[in-house]
């Protein structure tokens, strides 16, 4: 190490693995030697690796794109991604790399694999075999990711396989595995006094930390942090769980099942599984049954078969039934699973539970949300006391069982319905001292004494940081308004308290605690529907509030001094953290009054609605202000605040606000109102904002127009509502708008020239009564529009003669013009990536273009067009999935005509024929890819003619059709053997 003496140097550490500080450090100091700005850079799997050896901050690499692993492929596999002459052998190798996921080391090392082959057959076998099956002399994937593997100490290497049940790309929550592992017994119980789901969050994150999980970067739930497996990993995970672990994509019709298997998944249910019993029933110690269904797809069903698969799996820990819509009950025989500790029935149709699941000790997790039948619990629930997690979030449960107190290992309760009995009351509540996360405690009027509300002990449960006080609606003439004071009073929560909702309280004023500065932590507060208080409490001192939403406070008159500051507090700056102030629905609000200069030093949110007597002024100085909403204040005569930072202003229905100082910084404007809109086109006619980017403009009964004939140049989004005499500005290029929608307004205009706008992506035209057609000029193209939606315009009568010229159009709406006869010619050319069009209360539209239709369209909606859906058969429409059509059409009496529906759809609609007698099945029975169909609102649909629907439907619905409903119903002769066939049959929002 002598030779980095006084010299400057790079050093590269590749895949290192140590998490040991100690051996860090010694590793690190000879280098301690060369000159400044020397470097040492180093690659790891693991975040804790990072952690210990980090002076910087840790980049973490994302994956690589889909053309960027494509590069990488083709380089590796001398194949020239310019190359014309291979074009089979690229389509193969693009799907291979969709296979790679974006990693760099499974293109290169799969590129190498065939280097130089040219041979279809080789590329093929890459492409279907899995990648477990390559040799690990050919492949560099499978011991990289096996050494990742191998460094997992023992308990996390038994969790990681665990999620071999999982399908590949899903998306999973960490306490919903977490309650899983425990379930299993994977998680080990700790010496530190920790709980299980706490150890249990130690694994997932160092699971995380090692890069076995990842972060959900397309989530399909915004609201929730999700996980996925990388699907190398993924296949990792079910290769080394061998034949323990078994993933059926549809259970019933699995025949691969062995008697060792321990674990089942599946994403199917098919009914056909009663038949196919003894395979399910070979693994007869079957300690998983889990369910993930996509509970938005069709539920295959079959009541028998869930009530044998519980009578004969004895041996279950984990029993999941999310999702089975066709489930109503569970059998008493759910009481014998001895050693289920996990029991799923969460969006099931599950009525009652039996009492004999009371008998389930070892029970940990009782999952129940989203159960919308259920309104009751077992009433021997107190016997689980091993219950941990009861999940009943919206399932109409209407008070709780007895003896809830009894649950003392009770961590997760959505929420806990008072009762108006000693044994169901809020005192069952003390017991339940380990409560955690998130508290809404329901009837809160059934409190007869204050003294119960302090046995809840509320105060002591230092784990709950999210806590909803609710009181249901009841007479203000019989209240006790002592006793509504003295109970909130005793319901004071911890100190720890993070977020806290007040809902229908009946007392005449809050409680002091309220604004106490210890609560430290607490940065949401909401008040709404308290009636009878008059007067807020003191919350200027709260020091980390961030959000405050007041509302339905229908006696308050007078924000006065004491909101910010009670009269013990002297000193400190109110507000100091509040981002968000909400203020709505508040009918006898008159005055805000008092406002300290200093408060509010960094509020970014002010919205205030629905407050018809404020008059007074609002805060004048708040200077980290960017969104500011004023809605329906008639008699607020204020400046808006002094607030350079702001970026969003909407102003509605509120005419007395004045405008004096234009914020320059502005990005959105959205004002309504006679007043407001003429005084904005006039600030902006003098000011010509540089950064305002959308303007929405509405409801305005004076003649307005732009200056000049222009908007701003900046404007990239306009929207104008109700504003009959403006002057639409076409005299000139408006180059950066790319939104336009005109409803109700510019009565002076008969046509709009499209190429004014030669960057639009999205335009609405609504209400116009004298828009006739769209101008469109000579060869024009319009590459930019994506949308184009025409609505209730009745003298519109028709498109371009030669067609629209919108080669990215994806989405076409026409509906209401009674005068227009046909669509736009050359769709198929014109419009190739028109995926979704919808014709609606268009009478005179015969037929469909004689040219054909759009070769990528997917989805088709007819709503009231008669003439068209009485036609021939349609134009070819290939990739056409999703058919909706509606009535009321009065003259057709039997639908489809046969040869009329194109056959690739998988889902078709039915909706509102008032006259629809007969559904034609050979009319629908070359539709082989039919999935589901639906039928509703058809009063007099009653028969089915033809021999039966297409065998491929999985799902039937009927809804709102009694003279059809009775007959499937009772199975009648002339209907039931033309639909028997179908899985699902969903009849009067019932299966049957």
């Amino acid at each position: 190490m002598d030779k980095l003496k006084d010299k400057k140097f790079l050093i590269v550490l590749d895949d290192v693995w140590t998490e040991n500080y100690v051996n860090w450090r010694l590793l690190k100091k000879p280098f301690n030697r060369g000159i400044r700005r020397s470097k040492i850079l180093l690659t790891t799997r693991s975040e804790k690796t990072a952690s210990i050896v980090q002076t910087v901050h840790t980049y973490h690499l994302n994956q690589l794109s889909n053309e960027d692993c494509w590069s990488v492929f083709a380089n590796h596999a001398c194949l020239s991604s310019e190359s014309n002459g291979n074009t089979t052998l690229e389509k193969i190798g693009k799907e291979i790399v969709k296979k790679c996921n974006g990693l760099p080391l499974a293109a290169q090392s799969l590129g190498g694999m065939l280097r130089r082959k040219h041979d279809i057959v080789d590329w093929n076998n890459i492409l279907n075999s899995d990648i477990w099956e390559l040799s690990e002399s050919e492949c560099e994937v499978i011991p990289a990711l096996r050494l990742s593997y191998h460094y997992l100490p023992p308990h996390l290497k038994r969790c990681f396989v665990y999620c071999s049940l999982y399908p590949q790309d899903y998306e999973f929550e960490k306490n919903e595995l977490i309650l899983l592992w425990m379930a299993e017994d994977l998680l080990k119980k700790s010496s530190k006094g920790r709980t299980l789901e706490e150890v249990g969050h130690e694994y997932f994150d160092d699971l995380v930390s090692r890069s076995f999980f990842q972060r959900s970067s397309t989530s399909s739930w915004p609201h929730r942090k999700c996980f996925v497996m990388h699907d190398l990993m993924h296949d990792l995970a079910t290769s080394l769980g061998g034949d323990f672990y078994f993933r059926s994509e549809e259970l019933g019709k699995e025949t691969k099942i062995k008697t060792k298997t321990r674990h089942l998944s599946f994403t199917k249910f098919n009914s056909s599984v009663l038949d196919n019993f003894d395979v399910v029933g070979r693994a007869k110690f079957l300690r998983t049954f889990l369910s993930i269904i996509n509970y938005k797809a069709a539920p295959l069903h079959n009541e028998e078969a869930q009530c044998i698969i519980v009578s004969k799996l004895m041996y279950l820990r984990v029993l999941s039934f999310c999702d089975f819509q066709s489930l109503y009950s569970l059998p008493d025989s759910i009481g014998k699973l001895i050693h289920l500790r996990y029991l799923d029935l969460s969006h099931s149709s599950v009525e009652t539970l039996p009492k004999s699941l009371c008998n389930l000790y070892n029970l940990q997790t009782l999952k129940l949300s989203n159960c919308r039948k259920l309104t009751k619990l077992p009433s021997d629930m107190c016997n689980l006391f091993n219950l941990g997690h009861l999940e009943i979030f919206q399932t109409p449960i209407k008070e709780m069982p007895r003896g809830m107190s009894k649950l003392n290992h009770l961590q997760h309760l959505d929420f806990f319905v008072v009762g108006k009995h000693e044994e169901n009351g809020i005192k069952e509540l003390g017991g339940l001292s380990n409560l955690r996360g998130q508290l809404e405690i329901r009837n809160l009027e059934n409190v007869s004494q204050s003294d119960e509300a302090l046995e809840a002990r509320i105060i002591d449960k230092k784990h709950i940081n999210d806590l909803w006080l609710e009181w249901s609606g009841c007479n203000n003439n019989s209240t006790n308004f002592q006793l509504e004071i003295d109970v909130l009073c005793k319901l004071q929560p911890h100190f720890n308290i993070e977020s806290l909702q007040i809902e229908g309280y009946k007392g005449t004023r809050f409680p002091d605690w309220m604004g106490n500065s210890s609560y430290c932590n607490m940065t949401r507060l909401t008040l709404s529907d308290c009636d009878n208080c008059s007067m807020l409490p003191s919350l200027g001192q709260l020091p980390s509030l961030k959000v405050l939403e007041i509302s339905g406070l229908n006696r308050l008159k007078t924000i006065d001094a004491g909101f910010y500051k009670n009269e013990d507090c002297r000193s400190g700056t109110p507000f100091p953290s509040l981002e968000s102030l909400v203020i709505f629905e508040m009918p006898c609000w008159e005055v805000w009054s008092s406002f300290d200069s200093e408060a509010f030093p960094v509020l970014k949110r002010l919205y205030i609605s629905g407050c018809p007597k404020l008059e007074g002024s609002l805060p004048n100085h708040l200077p980290a202000l960017t969104k500011l909403v004023i809605r329906n204040c008639e008699l607020l005569v204020s400046s808006l605040p002094t607030g350079p930072a702001i970026r969003i202003l909407e102003i509605s229905k509120s005419n007395k606000v004045a405008l004096n100082v234009f914020p320059l910084l502005v990005e959105t404007i959205e004002v309504e109102g006679s007043p407001m809109v003429e005084s904005m086109i006039e600030a902006i006619t003098n000011i010509q904002p540089t950064c305002l980017r959308s303007l929405t403009l509405r409801d305005c009964s004076s003649a307005v127009s732009f200056s000049g004939g222009r908007l701003p140049e900046s404007l990239k989004s306009l929207s104008i509502k109700d504003l009959k005499k403006l002057e639409f500005p076409t005299q000139h290029k408006h180059e950066l708008l790319e939104t336009l929608s005109i409803e109700s307004s510019c009565d002076s205009l008969t046509s709009l020239p499209l190429v004014t706008f030669p960057n639009l992506r999205d335009l609405r035209i609504g209400k116009c009564e004298n828009m006739e057609y769209l101008l469109v000029s000579g060869a024009e193209s319009f590459k930019s529009l994506c949308s184009l939606y025409i609505s209730e315009c009745p003298n519109f009568v028709s498109f371009w003669r030669e067609g629209l010229p919108a080669p990215n159009l994806i989405n076409f709406r026409v509906s209401g013009s009674d005068k227009l006869k046909s669509l736009p010619e050359d769709m198929s050319s014109l419009l190739p990536k028109l995926e979704c069009l919808v014709i609606s209360n268009c009478p005179e539209i015969e037929s469909f273009p004689k040219r054909g239709m759009p070769p990528n369209l997917r989805t088709v909606w007819i709503d009231n067009c008669e003439k068209l859906l009485s036609g021939l058969a349609w134009p070819s429409m290939g990739m056409l999935t999703h058919l909706f059509v509606e009535g009321p059409c009065d003259g057709i009496m039997s639908f489809p005509k046969e040869g009329l529906l194109p056959p690739s759809l998988t889902y078709l609609y039915l909706y509102g024929f008032s006259n629809l007698e007969m559904l034609d099945c050979t009319g629908l029975l070359h539709l082989t890819s039919l999935q589901q169909l639906e039928i509703k609102r058809c009063p007099k649909l009653e028969n089915m003619a033809g021999e039966r629907l297409p065998v491929s439907l999985i799902k039937l619905t009927i809804k709102r059709c009694p003279l059809l409903e009775k007959r499937c119903c009772m199975k009648h002769p002339q209907i039931w053997p033309k639909i028997s066939h179908i899985p699902g049959i969903w009849v009067d929002y019932r299966w049957i």
